[in-house]
């Protein structure tokens, strides 16, 4: 079956190219500690967007319930997003650690628990992702009505897209992590910097949609 694969490295592009805060959290913690937390960060996004599809999936009245809450889901994903952005703009303290041969940062479990719980809780907090997979879940489930195997049809299109999404972050992590040698601590100072940034924009975005709508 092509037309589902299609479909879902269709669906893996339109999500890996949108622009949002998980982008700029995957690159600074792979510019800042390494590929081996940016992989872990990128492993709690995805574990977050399975979470997400097993719920649109199988549990929709309870997602039906969570999007009649969208502003009490925004509110909280702000404030989410609020608190890591002061964190990281004010409270971070950035210093350049000498990496030799592709080493990464040391760290201890707590630490990579910490990171991946980080990532599940940025994207599942945020309403958008939440939309985006219920309007993808409705429009497939759709089409599938019409095939002779609607569920295979589904966990192709689905497994197609999260397994590209999966890889392009990764990517993204050793594409990073390739410049982390050359950085000096003034360019990672700044690059946490812009990230905090960048995160408290996007928490005053979903604080504004929570008021509007």
């Amino acid at each position: 079956m092509i037309a589902p694969i299609l479909k879902g490295l269709l669906l893996g592009v339109i999500l890996s190219i949108s622009i949002g805060p998980v982008i700029f959290a995957i690159l600074k913690q792979s510019l800042t500690n390494g590929r081996t937390a940016g992989s872990v960060f990128v492993f709690g996004v995805s574990a977050s967007d399975i979470t997400l599809l097993t719920i649109c999936n199988v549990f929709t009245e309870l997602f039906t319930m969570v999007l009649s809450h969208k502003s009490a889901v925004a509110m909280i994903g702000a404030g989410f997003l609020l608190l890591m952005g002061l964190y990281t703009l004010l409270f971070k303290k950035i210093s350049l650690e000498s990496i030799q041969d592709d080493k990464d940062k040391q760290m201890r479990k707590r630490d990579l628990i910490g990171i991946f719980v980080s990532g599940y809780l940025m994207n599942t907090l945020n309403p958008n992702v939440f939309l985006f997979w219920f309007a993808w879940t409705a429009a497939i489930e759709t089409t599938a009505a019409g095939t002779t195997n609607p569920i295979l049809y589904k966990l192709l299109v689905f497994g197609t897209c999260l397994l590209f999404v999966l890889l392009s972050d990764l990517a993204k992590v050793y594409l990073a992590g390739a410049l982390r040698p050359k950085l000096t601590e003034k360019a990672l100072v700044w690059v946490n910097r812009i990230s905090g940034i960048i995160i408290l924009i996007f928490s005053a975005a979903l604080f504004y949609g929570a008021f509007v709508y």
